[in-house]
């Protein structure tokens, strides 16, 4: 093989890569994040949710909007799953992205869902739009750095496996740990009434910047082309169970202040 087919072999490989890590907590996470908001919805929440959804569950409709990507016409809303802004700013101190972000997306989900005139057909998107975007959220690379595309290109081995610093994080650790959504779920740290009333607390712009500066770490945890293995996983997955954890309280409470 020459080298010229070695490159391009190369940049194919880098560019397949970048797009299946681009899938957020994969399917597994976020049908995770979708179960635990479950548990923690208000009866009546429930009850309008399901009648909304048609019996549908959080963890059902959590994908959506990973799933209509395929279709040209929701292009506009691919910004809506990511928001990058200076490690050394806060969101409101930059100028918000003319085409959309994370946080204007969490945003708009809830203003559509909160308008009484709202028609049913609308309400029904934008719950499995904010349902999804609740868990990106807290992804921490969702609020990475714009340059390497939220550590997409930051490429490293994954158990002798090319992947990168963002898929390691959406997806590899969550699969290489082997539990279906519902056992993640399920195995949940179980947290005192104090701790999940904590959790709740804050903004959206607190969350954001509290997932920012997980991301700050994240970098710092891994370097371009490193052999990432079970060390990685050891101190690493905890914070992602963590973060699935946290994503389904914060759901919930959205969700609960919406529907009751």
């Amino acid at each position: 093989m020459n080298i010229r087919n070695i490159i391009v072999l190369a940049i194919t490989f880098m560019s397949i890569t970048a797009y299946a890590s681009s899938y957020d907590w994969g399917k597994t996470g976020h049908r995770a994040t979708g179960e635990i908001a479950e548990a923690h919805l208000t009866n009546k929440a429930k009850r309008n949710i399901a009648t909304l959804l048609n019996g549908q569950s959080l963890a059902m409709v959590s994908t959506f909007a990973d799933e209509i990507k395929s279709d040209e016409k929701y292009k506009s809303y691919s910004p809506w799953h990511y928001v990058n802004f200076s490690f050394e700013k806060k969101y409101e101190e930059e100028t918000p992205s003319e085409y959309g972000d994370l946080v204007q997306g969490i945003n708009k989900c809830i203003e559509v869902l909160k308008d009484e005139k709202s028609s049913i057909e609308d309400k029904q998107f934008y719950l499995k739009m904010l349902v999804h975007f609740i868990g990106d959220l807290h992804q921490p690379l969702h609020i990475g750095r714009g340059e390497d595309k939220g550590g997409n290109d930051i490429q490293v081995q994954w158990f002798r496996e090319g992947s990168n610093l963002h898929r390691v994080w959406d997806s590899d650790m969550i699969d290489y740990y082997g539990m279906s959504y519902t056992e993640l779920s399920l195995n949940r740290t179980q947290l005192s009434k104090i701790r999940i009333k904590e959790i709740e607390k804050g903004s959206l712009l607190d969350w954001v910047h509290e997932s920012q500066a997980l991301a700050k770490k994240v970098y710092d945890s891994a370097s371009i082309g490193e052999k990432l293995r079970y060390k990685y996983m050891y101190y690493n997955f905890p914070i992602v169970r963590s973060q699935l954890q946290k994503g389904g309280i914060r759901l919930a409470k959205v969700l609960n202040d919406i529907f009751g």
